[in-house]
């Protein structure tokens, strides 16, 4: 059960002014719990605050900043199942989802934590030629100063722990906006991080409406903006942020390429997973899949066969897989798209039906490439199966997108494995597994409308830091 009611952060501190958001369940769509709304003018005082906080953050000792970390890993674990469970309501994640999620959380926190005390600089030869004879230079790595986070509904947890962990690890003060839809998971991190002994001013944690957001994007004193949601919305950001840095994840229509050399119930296994867990709502689920030929049938009655073996339902059962879309609306749009595959000629193998915001794992084939359900994001449970005669066709197909997030290759040839790696247009090449794979240190995000910028600890670590150098001549 979700607490009757949640505070906002402002400036490290929980306030609850009279303006509230209405949070529901996303599968019985009845009222969960109420959260404080911030207006413009509690979003102006936390960047003032931030600002404030720029030099007592920076002046923290690393393993200051470390122990702040360990202090939400220990407290995320000890609260293990009520995050889980408000994710499943707030979310609509079935629970075994919700689960794994939490535990990315305390992984993520966790290797934040490690981060913190070796996040280390470089010593460099100047000595390229007789003029710099006598010359040696360091690098150390500061913090950017006062950032601005805005997370998605689809990971409330851990999508926003990769922007808050980071900001902490490397002495950045931050505000957040997290979803209007899915609020809760990152007011419980404000309410563990408010046990903490952060300078006043160090996070603002602000649930509030997006035409009541600009100043996220627009307010000069903020040195980075950290968005992760759709491509339409993270542009529009970037032409507004002004002079500030921008890092960017902003999601695909992922592929996933099988090799007649696999073993094909592995690879129907993981990619029933990749394409349908949460309900497809991952912006590396695969939705794009591209099998050899001489294994196509048979891997194409295996996949719809598993594919409606999946149980879909209240998604706080043990047992569910297919659990509520965020939105009645988003169920529609992407039934619609369904819909408009199938008229323009593509096979429907299963599911396609909806009702409300449930929304049946779906398999389409003999899609037109130049339909909806191909070209753009579904985030949501539907893949579309073709097939291909050669690898390099296979490539050429996966690269036939605006998108370049991450892509599966299901091969045992390393030739292929390699030539895949060189040769395609994305953030990462997952060999032997689906593009949905993901480990919170990795180096994750991706080319083309699928954004800018690199997430994975370390990585976001050095966007949020700045390069400061030194010259020191010994005559």
């Amino acid at each position: 059960m979700l607490e009757k009611s949640y505070p906002f952060y402002l400036a490290n501190k929980a306030e609850k002014p009279n303006t509230d958001l209405k949070v529901y369940d996303k599968y019985t769509g009845k009222l969960a719990t109420e959260v404080a709304m911030a207006t413009p003018e509690h979003i102006d005082q936390a960047i003032g605050a931030a600002v404030d906080a720029q030099q007592a953050m920076q002046e923290m000792a690393p393993y200051e900043r470390q122990a702040v970390l360990q202090h939400c890993v220990d407290s995320f674990k000890e609260r293990h199942e009520e995050l889980s469970q408000a994710l499943c309501i707030e979310a609509g994640k079935p629970i075994k989802d919700a689960r794994g999620e939490t535990t990315r959380l305390v992984d993520t926190f966790r290797v934040a934590a490690e981060e913190a005390v070796r996040f280390n600089g470089e010593v460099q030869n100047l000595e390229i030629s007789a003029r710099a004879k006598g010359y040696r230079g360091m690098l150390k790595r500061v913090p950017i100063g006062p950032c601005s986070f805005i997370s998605p509904f689809n990971f409330p947890l851990n999508l926003a722990a990769h922007k808050v962990a980071p900001a902490l690890a490397v002495g950045c003060p931050f505000i957040l906006k997290p979803a209007s839809l899915t609020p809760i998971g990152a007011l419980i991190i404000g309410e563990v991080l408010a046990e903490t002994d952060l300078p006043e001013g160090a996070f603002s944690i602000l649930p509030c409406k997006r035409d009541g957001a600009e100043l996220f994007t627009t307010d000069e004193r903020l040195k980075l903006l950290s968005f992760t949601g759709s491509p339409a919305v993270g542009w529009k950001l970037k032409e507004q942020a002004g002079k500030k840095k921008v890092t960017l994840e902003l999601g695909g229509n992922a592929a996933c390429i099988v090799d007649e050399s696999w073993d094909l119930d592995d690879a129907v296994a993981r990619i029933v997973f990749g394409a349908f867990y949460q309900s497809g709502q991952s912006c590396i689920g695969v939705q794009r899949i591209f099998v050899q030929e001489n294994v196509y049938e048979e891997f194409k009655q295996r996949l719809t066969e598993k594919t409606r073996d999946l149980v879909m339902g209240d998604p706080g059962n043990e047992e569910t897989f297919i659990g509520p879309m965020i939105s009645e609306q988003e169920a529609e749009r992407l039934h619609g798209w369904i819909e408009e595959a199938i008229a323009a000629g593509a096979t429907l193998l299963c599911g396609g039906k909806r009702e409300g915001n449930m929304l049946q794992a779906t398999l389409l084939e003999n899609v037109p490439k130049d339909q909806a359900v191909c070209t753009e994001e579904a985030f949501g449970p539907v893949a579309v199966l073709s097939s291909y005669k050669g690898f390099d066709e296979a490539l050429a197909m996966t690269n036939d997108s605006q998108f370049g997030l991450q892509a599966g290759i299901f091969t045992r040839d390393m030739y292929k494995a390699l030539k895949a790696w060189d040769s395609l247009e994305v953030g990462g090449v997952v060999i032997g597994d689906v593009p949905s794979f993901r480990v919170d240190n990795m180096p994750y995000g991706g080319v083309k409308e699928s954004g800018l910028g690199r997430e994975g600890i370390r990585f976001a670590m050095e966007d949020m830091s700045e390069i400061r150098n030194l010259v020191i001549r010994s005559p």
